[in-house]
């Protein structure tokens, strides 16, 4: 299992620049609203994309997607895992409960730089 991280602790760490957040809902759910500078990853593109997306696979890494009883963030953590990412830790309340708090959220589309 994934360890899990706080929304506090999560907030703390997107503040300081210190993780990569991934999205694993992805599409029109990414577009619409996201976690500040989360990157869209689905589980069904973690093999095509993750080492474009995620090029340190020490680096601190957070996976979520729309609450508790929504699979997709740890899924793709799990992807990460079996990719050799060594830092993969999961959002388990995931963005409605970041929504909840009351915390800023971004949207538009992903542009790969």
């Amino acid at each position: 299992m994934t360890t899990l991280i706080s929304r506090d602790e999560l907030k703390a760490a997107i503040e300081t620049g210190s993780v990569t957040v991934v999205d694993a809902l992805g599409g029109m759910y990414y577009d619409q609203q996201h976690l500040p500078g989360a990157l869209p990853l689905v589980a069904a593109d973690v093999p095509t994309q993750a080492s474009q997306l995620l090029p340190d696979k020490t680096a601190e890494i957070v996976t979520y997607c729309s609450n508790e009883a929504c699979p997709n963030s740890q899924n793709v953590a799990n992807l990460l895992n079996a990719a050799v990412y060594t830092n993969v830790r999961k959002y388990r309340e995931g963005i409605q409960d970041w929504n909840e708090a009351g915390l800023p959220v971004e949207s538009g589309v992903f542009a790969d730089a």
